[in-house]
């Protein structure tokens, strides 16, 4: 069972590699070559080190200057495959001159061209990970083309396959639909993120809409992208359509919370309840809307802490929407002043402090009530309006407190504090009173009896 592997010979496989190792791999022109390969490789480490850090000190000149500065640090990124190349054609020209062999200093310069192009294009691509990927992918590629490899790598991928029902999936095609999802996926983002921004440009459409019409268009790309991908490994879509009933039962039981999340953003989006922007109250939650998601919304708070929120907690719950129609927005402080003191003269101190503070609207103007006698000072409420919620409203409470106070002590407005006095009786220790309480006999009697 073990001779043959998908149709492939080990025997002959066995042969074929005991023939290209004595052939080729242990002949002494090979192994001259790859001792030069070795010198090279280590030379141009080296020399690369060194000029690393000349390219650094250059990068960082050019601080001022962003291409000048890009350009700088490709060439940094570059510096050992550069050398290793320029020292690997130095070899082959000797070698073409002496008359050796160097048909693997031929290979070894190809590769490194191809690695030094391979590496220099991955740099436009933003993502670390991305970038990496796509290079080894690509590098791999050009070196079973340029070792001439490439065809009977992919015939090999090919036998490689699996028959479902009528459709043949083989290594090959899954790794074309892989490559093929990727750079769909990639081209899908990027057209997503350029009708975005021609979206959100669009200033007659509300920022509910630039999001819904941003999500729709993303979420249909993805969906034709992997589509696409799947079409091009030549499995039917019309098999999937088996799965449509376990994916409903799936949706009704496991993935019923996901799907109210999902519907629940798409109705925040339609009804421009919630936007972007917006101060909102919600539960234990105070703070502004950075952002609507598919399945939460983001609400920072005051602190930084950024809440995720599930949209179906915004539609069941009673949500306050401090500039759903406009910014403004009424605080009420109290502030407590004695019994002793000119009230009228306090309710004006308490008006003027808040008509100073630079985020207290003026129109409409802070006013000052009174609200009632209290055990210990008489009641005022100072009412104020602002239209920036967003900035907080601590911040012009303590402000306009502070005012309070320095005004108060001014005029000799005294703020009283909680107090009880407490008024001790001296007992009445009379010979009548004690009588009358059975501590004492009265004059002339005996408890005893008659005298």
């Amino acid at each position: 069972m073990m001779e043959r592997w998908f149709g492939i010979s080990l025997a002959d496989v066995a042969v074929q590699l005991r023939r290209w190792l004595g052939e080729e791999v242990l002949s002494a022109d090979t192994l001259f070559q790859i001792g030069i390969i070795g010198f090279a490789a280590l030379s141009a480490w080296v020399i690369a080190s060194r000029l690393r850090r000349l390219t650094q000190r250059h990068a960082d000149a050019e601080s001022g200057h962003h291409s000048a500065k890009l350009v700088w640090e490709r060439v940094g990124l570059v510096m050992l495959p550069l050398c290793w190349l320029a020292l690997q054609w130095l070899a082959i020209a000797l070698a073409d001159t002496v008359g050796w062999r160097h048909g693997l200093l031929i290979v070894t310069a190809s590769l490194l061209s191809a690695w030094v192009a391979i590496r220099i294009a991955s740099t436009l691509v933003r993502d670390p990970a991305t970038a990496h990927a796509i290079a080894s992918l690509a590098w791999i590629l050009a070196a079973l083309n340029i070792l001439g490899l490439l065809g009977q790598t992919a015939a090999l991928l090919d036998r490689l396959a699996i028959h479902l029902g009528s459709s043949r999936v083989s290594a090959l095609a899954v790794i074309k639909g892989l490559i093929a999802l990727a750079v769909l996926l990639w081209l899908a983002s990027l057209l997503a993120n350029v009708f975005d921004q021609r979206i959100r440009r669009q200033t007659n459409l509300t920022p509910s809409a630039q999001v819904l019409f941003s999500k729709l268009l993303k979420i249909t790309l993805i969906a034709i992208a992997v589509v696409a991908a799947i079409s091009s490994v030549g499995i039917d879509l019309t098999a999937f359509a088996v799965f449509g009933g376990a994916i409903g039962v799936g949706i009704g039981f496991g993935l019923q919370k996901i799907v109210s999340n999902l519907v629940s953003g798409v109705i925040l989006l339609l009804d421009k309840s919630i936007k972007p922007g917006d101060v909102i109250a919600v539960a234990n939650y105070y703070g502004r809307v950075d952002s609507l998601g598919a399945r939460y919304v983001s609400v920072t708070t005051r602190d930084g802490i950024e809440h995720l929120i599930p949209n179906e907690e915004l539609i069941i719950n009673r949500v306050e929407n401090w500039s759903h129609s406009n910014n403004l927005y009424r605080i009420r402080i109290p502030v407590g002043v004695h019994y002793n003191c000119d009230v009228p003269t306090a309710m004006r101190l308490c008006s003027e402090a808040a008509a100073e503070t630079p985020r207290v609207l003026r129109d409409p103007k802070p006013n000052c009530l009174l609200r009632g006698f209290g055990d210990s000072a008489v009641d005022l409420e100072v009412r104020y309006w602002i239209d920036d919620p967003m900035n907080g409203r601590a911040n012009v409470s303590s402000e306009i407190y502070l005012r309070i106070w320095r005004k108060f002590h001014e005029h000799g407005i005294e703020i009283p504090y909680p107090q009880r006095d407490l008024h001790l009786r001296t007992p009445d220790l009379s010979t009548a009173a004690l009588a009358g309480l059975g501590g004492m006999p009265a004059s002339g009697r005996s408890d005893l009896g008659e005298p």
